[in-house]
């Protein structure tokens, strides 16, 4: 491409562009249908010059005409409270519900496979004896052993930080490592369904295991969800170098991505307040009931607000990205 005749060709469009993006409150109707026709064309144009002849001056005078009439046909930035208060209502719950068909199938094959491992473990001493010494097992499923007593070994405060943190870690490694072709949520799921079924087999087989499972149920039922969104939508992002479907797979990731973004943010906090179950209700004198109960009303309420809120903003259009306003401009494409 000329770039030199590529100017002149369009130079009085951008020149126009910038006299309307100068003055969008004292538009007529018919002017206001102009900016937004040439903010779409030379949106086109930045596009091609980026991608065949990135001559920087060019770039950087298209760039800020852009910025200009983007500005002036959206207005004032939306006020920060509004923004925080639509990413929990609509974006966030969305991007969640919309990955459903990805983290439900991974929560139950994490569940089959917790169980599997768990029923061998119980049902085979020899199993056991591989795993570790007699005396071990016994140190570790006796009445305030190892696994029992886990919960209380720090102080609550520093206890449910640290677990926070971790989950936290996992979760954002099953997000973002997703995108090697989904192998690695699938890894960091299977070995986490490995270590739970060794709990639970080792605790089932001393005659423990309703105690262990009531240890486990008030923080693991939120928890345990958060890391199957997380790896879900992880494995969805890793998909979309497989098959970006009609988009590019630069545009597909592109949109995936800040959709990750938007349920790690998410995630944080849904994984804070499991870890202040796990730090003040697991641990707590209240009955197995009373613990378990907690439990099952934070999943509840969590899958009512996924499943309920989530639902209907995927409805009205919400798909977990940013607003279309906030992203980069791209130039159309045929398919």
């Amino acid at each position: 491409m000329d770039l030199d005749v590529f100017i002149e060709r369009h130079s009085a469009s951008w020149q126009r562009l910038g006299k309307l993006a100068r003055r969008p409150g004292r538009l007529t109707g018919a002017e206001a249908d102009e900016l937004i026709e040439l903010y779409q064309r030379v949106t086109t144009h930045l596009s091609i010059v980026r991608s065949q002849t990135p001559d920087p001056a060019t770039v950087e005078r298209l760039s800020t005409l852009v910025a200009q009439a983007r500005s002036a046909l959206t207005g004032t930035h939306t006020p920060a409270w509004k923004v925080f208060t639509r990413f929990f209502t609509h974006r966030l719950p969305a991007a969640i519900y919309l990955g459903w068909r990805w983290w439900v199938p991974a929560g139950l094959a994490f569940y089959l496979v917790t169980g599997i491992i768990a029923a061998w473990i119980a049902s085979n001493p020899e199993v056991q004896a591989a795993i570790a010494a007699p005396e071990e097992i016994r140190e570790m499923t006796r009445a305030g052993g190892g696994y029992e007593s886990y919960y209380s070994s720090d102080p609550a405060g520093s206890f449910a930080a640290k677990v926070w943190t971790n989950n936290a870690w996992v979760a954002a490694a099953c997000l973002l490592l997703g995108v090697l072709f989904a192998l690695p949520p699938i890894y960091l799921l299977f070995t986490n369904a490995v270590n739970v079924g060794l709990g639970v087999g080792l605790m089932f087989s001393a005659g423990r295991g309703e105690l262990f499972l009531g240890l486990l149920a008030p923080h693991g039922l939120l928890e345990l969800t958060a890391v199957f969104v997380a790896a879900g939508i992880g494995m969805r992002l890793g998909w979309q170098v497989i098959d970006p479907g009609r988009r590019t797979r630069a545009q597909a990731l592109a949109a995936e991505g800040r959709s990750v973004v938007a349920v790690a943010l998410g995630l944080v906090v849904v994984l804070l307040v499991s870890g202040v179950i796990e730090g003040f209700v697991t641990p707590s004198g209240l009955p197995t009931w009373a613990r378990v109960g907690i439990g099952v009303v934070a999943e509840v309420l969590f899958l009512l607000y996924v499943f309920v809120i989530g639902r209907r903003a995927a409805q009205e259009g919400e798909t977990g990205d940013v607003d279309a306003s906030e992203r980069e401009d791209v130039a159309p494409v045929s398919v």
